[in-house]
């Protein structure tokens, strides 16, 4: 399976961006998504995902609350909505997959390519 993070940009403080994570290839039933973030020089931080049918999701302290995950399924894309962002919230980010299961996972076999945030103050 392969995945790409789409429509990053720069936005202001306290301002939203929403992100689409593109599924394609070969796909072997069902698959969780997470959602992944990095900044240079520290390493990847997983900032939240969600389940195969979308009803169960999970996130980061750093993001609860101003960061929502969403998929369908049909169009083989996911979503994270970024609401309220902050300059900390600079990073780049990426799309995630565990192929094989329709639970809620905190760990992906399959990654792909981000897409830079910028949030100035």
């Amino acid at each position: 399976v392969q995945l790409q993070a789409l429509e990053g940009g720069s936005v202001q403080a306290g301002g939203s961006l929403r992100l689409l994570c593109s599924v394609s290839g070969r796909t072997v039933g069902s698959y969780a998504i997470g959602w992944a973030r990095q900044v240079p020089g520290k390493e990847r931080e997983l900032v939240g995902g969600v389940n195969w049918s979308g009803d169960t999701s999970w996130y980061a302290d750093s993001v609860k609350g101003r960061f929502a995950i969403s998929r369908d399924n049909a169009k083989n894309t996911a979503y994270l909505q970024m609401n309220s962002l902050k300059p900390e919230d600079t990073a780049v980010y990426y799309c995630a997959a565990r192929t094989g299961t329709t639970e809620l996972s905190y760990w992906y076999d399959s990654w792909g390519q981000g897409t830079q945030v910028t949030v100035s103050s």
